[in-house]
């Protein structure tokens, strides 16, 4: 049996709201909220099969009534087993009251509280929401105490123990809402706390009152970081909840229905959502934990032979949206060669190859691949799925669309997929290639291959990692030097999930592309649980190091001015110029590296964004850094390359300030100076003297801040007008710096 808090109006005429020490909760019998709203007692899921799911944590079995809620000789509230005599559960709060009660309040919270003081609250259900958010509860971070408040959906419709979808606020601080697989790193979709908007929910619920629905607010201080929401309308019910799906569902109770509502659904397309089912009773208990099955198993003893020896075949699937976290192939040149690519590796279910000779894989399972409705191919791209032959047998015979659908279903191709195990590191092949007798001195140099480095090769490069010369977040950056006394800097990446992530995305990106604005990755290594990327050395090391740092040389107005040229010209190329647009999404002074002439070098591709030339957005988590976010990122919608002409803007007005754009006054405890501000308000009144009389880049910082992305240039427009080869016009003043300011529209 399950303890149970309806979030609903029963018709219960029970009055007791409360328990105390020597009383009980046992069988049939409930507390009730003192406005009659709330309800709280056992009840049994059931189970079509009579068992109980293996997944739930002491259950209570036998007959009706064996369950009993009470005080525990230490004061927590707890349940017991009368069968077995043993306690199931208890709060385990630390508790040095002689006396508590249990109180089921009028919004639905079950406290423990101190008889002698009943302001004090020992424990609460709303520090443990499972997965409802109620009105009224804190959804969020106790800084102090650790505890994390997140929604976590129930594991089928029979089980409600902790399932595979969690719902929790952004751990980076933007306030917004973030989708993720539970236990894994993996988010799939974002939501901002910003369309929790009066006018926003007006519209959904026209038939609600016209007075104001309910009051919200989002805490981050030192203490605590929480959204909250309050109804203001005692008569409505509104409750949000993380479905079984992996979606959040705002649920309105109906009170002529007698049952919830589903007002509002997050994300929309059940596409966005990593899940597939495996078996037909998880398919009815919407289960998604076990993962598909193919229908017969691939045959991999058929590796190194050719295409045609193979009993493997491929199926085409035009129009479709490739799979999330492809694996690029740079060294193949041909559709045949990447197929074989394909074939010679067990793990390999699926391919695709571009018309710009880029190569596709997808090792396991396919994640987030959908068909469009149209099916016609310039809609999407062409997946080659991987099929044994009895399937492509099976196929061929049969022309009907369902046995097209069996099959993609059985190759976890339904527009949905599982996270069982990370995905095999994409650049197997590469690594087999270079095998023979790798050194460092011969293979890290030359051509445009990336080189798959072995870990002690990079230990005595580095002299064991003995120099450091930088850091962050991500690890720590070590100089090196080749044998052929080629200076190299080392990343070495914390966490093996977070490494194979940024490996991936850099090689993807600057591995496969050159240019004198981006800085050169040399190669990676992927041994064990060591990740680490290998660069060519930056002598003069980042911008911000110069921007904002005493020590450092200080950098003149001629030097700034190329630097801010040379970086509109990397982003320019990486926006208009490659195969496939590559958004970079966290430049910053910091991303900037400079070599011994100053000329700048973009770096750290580890949040880059890949873009087809046939799309102009794409829809994404928020990624970044605070202070550099285009409006668009908070608000949730897809992005394009504006978000980067944004960042390159706000960085472009510390250029030429020298400071950061957000640093506190020394003189005032609580006065913040923005300096966006300033050149904002300066270059309006024409005084641009104390400005570095620079007002060709004043003006292009203030244009590519604007508020609306339309209003933003591009890139390669930037650099004509930094080149002198545009003129550009007084940009108006972006709304977020005339609210800091005060002055109207």
């Amino acid at each position: 049996m399950y303890l149970f808090q309806a979030l609903r109006v029963p018709a219960y005429s029970a009055t007791v709201d409360s328990i105390s020490a020597g009383e009980a909760l046992v069988g049939d019998a409930k507390l009730v909220s003192s406005n009659g709203r709330y309800a709280l007692g056992f009840y049994n899921p059931g189970s079509k099969s009579g068992q109980t799911p293996k997944s739930w944590e002491s259950p209570v079995v036998g007959p009706h009534g064996m369950s009993k809620l009470a005080i525990s000789r230490d004061g927590n509230l707890a349940i017991f087993n009368k069968a077995t005599k043993s306690m199931v559960w208890s709060s385990r709060a630390s508790i040095t009251a002689k006396n508590t009660t249990a109180v089921l309040l009028d919004n639905g919270n079950l406290v423990l509280r101190d008889v002698s003081n009943s302001s004090t609250v020992l424990w609460q259900s709303f520090d443990y929401p499972t997965d409802i958010m109620p009105p009224g509860a804190k959804f969020g971070l106790d800084k102090i105490t650790g505890l994390n408040r997140r929604l976590v959906s129930k594991r089928s419709l029979i089980d409600p123990s902790p399932g595979r979808y969690c719902l929790e606020l952004d751990p980076s601080g933007v306030a917004q809402f973030v989708f993720k697989l539970c236990n894994t790193s993996i988010v799939y979709w974002s939501w901002s706390t910003l369309q929790w908007d009066e006018q926003y929910f007006n519209l959904l619920l026209p038939e609600l009152p016209e007075h104001d629905l309910f009051e919200k607010k989002f805490i981050n201080n030192d203490k605590e970081e929480y959204f909250q929401y309050n109804m203001l309308d005692e008569n409505t019910i509104l409750v949000s909840r993380l479905d079984i799906s992996g979606r959040n569902e705002l649920l309105l109770w109906d009170e002529d229905a007698d049952d919830w509502l589903a007002v509002y659904v997050q994300p929309k397309d059940q596409c966005d959502v990593y899940a597939t089912l495996r078996s037909p009773n998880e398919w009815e208990q919407r289960d998604r934990a076990g993962g598909c099955l193919r229908n017969t198993p691939l045959d991999c003893s058929t590796m190194n032979k050719s295409i045609t020896a193979t009993t493997d075949k491929f199926y085409s699937l035009p129009g479709v949206s490739l799979p999330a976290e492809a694996n690029i192939i740079a060294s193949i040149d041909s559709a045949d060669q990447c197929a074989q690519a394909c074939l010679n590796n067990c793990l390999c279910t699926a391919y695709s190859y571009s018309s710009g000779n880029r190569c596709s894989l997808w090792y396991k399972d396919l994640l987030n691949t959908r068909r469009y409705t149209d099916g016609i191919t310039s809609t999407g791209e062409i997946l080659y799925l991987r099929i044994a032959a009895k399937d492509a047998e099976s196929w061929t015979n049969n022309k009907r669309k369902g046995m097209i659908v069996g099959v993609v279903t059985a190759a976890c191709l339904v527009g949905l997929a599982v996270m069982a195990a990370f995905l095999t590191w994409f650049l197997v092949m590469w690594r087999n290639k270079m095998k023979q007798s790798l050194s460092i001195s011969d293979d890290a140099q030359g051509g445009n291959g990336i080189v798959a480095f072995r870990y002690i090769d990079l230990q005595k490069a580095t002299k064991n990692f003995s120099e450091r010369i930088g850091g962050g977040g991500f690890g720590s950056v070590f100089r090196g030097l080749l044998t052929d006394s080629t200076a190299i800097a080392v990343k070495r990446l914390d966490g093996v999930r977070q490494g194979e992530k940024q490996i991936r995305a850099e090689v993807s990106s600057i591995g496969i592309i050159q240019h004198i604005n981006l800085v050169k990755l040399i190669g990676f290594c992927s041994e064990r649980d060591m990740r680490l990327l290998v660069y060519e050395h930056m002598p003069n090391h980042s911008l911000d190091a110069h921007l904002f740092h005493s020590h450092s040389m200080v950098l003149n107005w001629s030097t700034r001015y190329q630097i801010a040229l040379g970086v509109a010209r990397g982003l320019a190329y990486l926006h208009e110029s490659c195969r496939d647009c590559i958004i970079h999404c966290d430049i910053k002074p910091e991303n900037i590296l400079l070599d011994a002439s100053f000329i700048p070098k973009i770096a750290d591709f580890g949040m880059a964004k890949f873009l087809g030339r046939d799309f102009s957005k794409v829809l994404t988590t928020v990624r970044g850094t605070i202070g550099y976010l285009a409006p668009e990122w908070i608000s949730g919608v897809a992005i394009t390359t504006k978000v980067d002409v944004y960042s390159y803007g706000m960085m472009l007005i510390e250029m030429i300030s020298g400071k950061r754009n957000s640093s506190c006054n020394g003189n005032t405890s609580d006065e913040v100076e923005y300096f966006p501000v300033e050149v904002a308000s300066k270059l309006a009144i024409g005084d641009v003297g104390s400005l570095l009389d620079a007002e060709r880049v004043c003006k292009v910082a203030c244009w590519c801040i604007q508020d609306n992305e339309s209003n933003r240039p591009t890139m390669g427009v930037v650099v004509q007008i930094l080149e002198g080869l545009l003129e550009i016009d007084m940009p108006p003043m972006p709304r977020l710096l005339q609210a800091i300011v005060g002055i109207s529209p």
